[in-house]
């Protein structure tokens, strides 16, 4: 059962979500603290009694918007130890979703909070909390991209996205149940996700590389088709293209 710190400046917003927190039976205790610094102290304690300690601390319900120190500095705060507890955002304000993403928060709730979508974050956390250890590496380490979805923040997985499409400062994320629209630059994504096996084929596109089905040459044109897609590839990335295509067809890295 999950050990829980609650986080908001707002005693009210904060006695309402311990009351929902204390009502998951996953839940085996939730503690709670008005401030960034209460809220640091505690971890701190948490930290030095490890993992097994009587004080420990499995997850934090952040609320973003605080006197002092805001939840996105504590979140940056904790980053820097070895492990530090999980971090899910509690917020009434939905432009925070990328700073989530680049801080690993298991998920990103918005208030007001409603019991089922409070009830699905624990179950993000207690599965993380509870699952098998898994070899740590760029290739195997689960990464998702918050969407915002009617007003619902939803976590789209990496390896379900076929390419990604540039328009403007914003990034579409393409999957095969539809397109999600992220305020994240294009070539943010292509930095970020280049040992993803994600290759960049024109200046408005991003591919998966093991989801394109076919490279069609038609005079000096080349385009790959991405399931029902076709995306046209640059001269400057052809070549580099079809190198990587042929090296994969091959079996080599």
């Amino acid at each position: 059962m999950l050990r829980v710190l609650a986080v908001d400046d707002e005693e009210p917003a904060l006695g309402e979500l311990l009351y929902l927190l204390r009502a998951d039976p996953r839940i085996r205790s939730a503690e709670g603290a008005t401030d960034a610094t209460g809220a640091l102290r505690r971890i701190g304690r948490a930290l030095e009694a490890g993992h097994d300690g009587e004080e420990a601390i499995d997850v934090v319900f952040l609320d973003i918007h605080m006197a002092g120190l805001t939840g996105l500095d504590v979140a940056r705060l904790l980053a820097g130890f070895a492990r530090p507890p999980l971090i899910v955002f509690v917020t009434a304000h939905e432009g925070f979703a990328v700073q989530a993403f680049d801080l690993e928060a298991v998920d990103y709730v918005l208030k007001p909070v409603r019991r089922e979508r409070l009830a699905e974050a624990v179950r993000r956390v207690h599965d993380l909390v509870h699952a098998a250890p898994v070899p740590v590496g760029p290739l195997c380490t689960p990464e998702q991209v918050p969407v915002e979805l009617g007003g619902v923040t939803r976590f789209v997985a990496v390896d379900d996205i076929a390419y990604v499409e540039a328009q403007g400062d914003y990034a579409r994320l393409h999957t095969d149940q539809g397109s999600h629209l992220v305020r994240i630059p294009l070539s943010t994504l292509e930095e970020r996700w280049a040992d993803r096996g994600f290759v960049r084929i024109h200046r408005s596109h991003l591919v998966a590389l093991d989801r394109i089905d076919e490279l069609r040459l038609d005079g000096g044109a080349t385009s790959v088709r991405v399931g029902t897609a076709e995306l046209a590839v640059s001269r400057r990335h052809a070549r580099q293209l079809r190198d990587l295509l042929m090296r994969r067809a091959a079996g080599r890295p």
